[in-house]
C-alpha cells in the first residue's frame, strides 16, 4: 500500500532533508586524498547528534554505521573504513536522517582530488540522470516514466543502469511503497499522486549493470570491477510538481 503524506508530514521531512543536505555540503569540503570514510562516518554521527537527529540506518537490519561509503567499483552499501582515499578515487556517501521521527534519504558521489575524464563523465551523467527522473515527478505520470527518462539518458551515453537496487517510498520507515526502478517503459507502473514521497537514486556503471555481493552480505560491487556512481534525492509529489526535500541549493 502507498501511504500519501500530508502537507505537514512533508514539511517535517523537508526539515530532515535540509539537515541532510547541510551534511553533504560539509562532506564536499572534507573529501580529499588522505581522508578516510571512517572519519566521515564519525563526523556524520557527531553532526547529527549536535542537531538533535540520528542516523536512521544505524542498527537497521544490524547495519553498524551512520553512513554507507562506496568506493570506485562498489555500487552501494560499502562500509566506512580506515583506509585513506586516494587521488582519483570516487566515493559515494549515502545516509538516512531521522529528525524527530521524520526521515530523509540522500546519496552523493564525490571525486577525490583530480579524477580521470572517464570518472568525471560518469559523475556528470549520473547526476543528470537523477534530475531527468525528477522532471517526470508530476501528478498523473507513472513510475515507468521516471525509469525510462533515466535509462534513456544513461544508455545513450554508453553506460548502464543497475537493476538490483532501486528507489523506494519513505515515511515512517526507510522503505515503503512504491518501488522506483531506474529503468522501464513510459506509461507503465503506479500512477504518481499528490502526497507521494519517495527516493530517486540511480546507480550508474561504466560497464555492465550486473552486480555481485561481497562476503559481508551488504556491499554490492560491479561484476566487471568498473566504476559506479550514485546520486539520490528524496522527492515529494505536489499538485505543482516535485519538491526536492534534500535539495542542496
Amino acid at each position: 500500500m502507498i501511504v500519501l503524506k500530508s502537507a505537514r508530514e512533508i514539511e517535517r521531512m523537508q526539515e530532515a532533508g535540509k539537515l541532510l543536505a547541510s551534511i553533504h555540503k560539509e562532506i564536499a569540503h572534507m573529501i580529499k586524498p588522505g581522508i578516510t570514510t571512517w572519519e566521515i562516518d564519525e563526523f556524520v554521527d557527531e553532526y547529527l547528534a549536535k542537531h538533535g537527529a540520528k542516523p536512521e540506518q544505524k542498527g537497521y537490519r544490524g547495519y553498524q554505521y551512520a553512513t554507507c561509503a562506496s568506493i570506485n567499483d562498489e555500487v552501494c552499501h560499502g562500509f566506512p573504513r580506515k583506509d585513506p582515499l586516494k587521488e582519483g578515487d570516487i566515493v559515494t556517501i549515502d545516509m538516512v536522517v531521522n529528525l524527530n521521527g521524520a526521515l530523509a534519504d540522500s546519496a552523493w558521489s564525490y571525486g577525490v582530488g583530480k579524477v580521470s575524464e572517464e570518472a568525471e563523465n560518469l559523475l556528470k551523467v549520473t547526476k543528470e540522470a537523477l534530475y531527468r527522473g525528477i522532471e517526470q515527478c508530476v501528478p498523473g505520470n507513472r513510475v515507468g516514466d521516471i525509469g525510462h527518462a533515466i535509462q534513456t539518458l544513461v544508455e545513450g551515453e554508453g553506460m548502464s543502469v543497475v537493476r538490483e537496487f532501486i528507489g523506494h517510498g519513505i515515511g515512517a520507515t526507510i522503505h515503503e511503497k512504491p518501488d522506483i526502478p531506474h529503468f522501464g517503459l513510459p506509461g507503465k507502473g503506479a500512477r504518481l499522486k499528490e502526497g507521494m514521497v519517495f527516493t530517486i537514486e540511480p546507480m550508474v556503471n561504466l560497464g555492465e549493470w550486473k552486480t555481485k555481493m561481497d562476503s559481508n552480505g551488504w556491499t554490492a560491487r560491479t561484476i566487471d570491477h568498473k566504476l559506479s556512481a550514485q546520486y539520490e534525492h528524496t522527492i515529494a509529489i505536489t499538485k505543482n510538481g516535485p519538491i526536492i526535500l534534500t535539495d542542496q541549493n
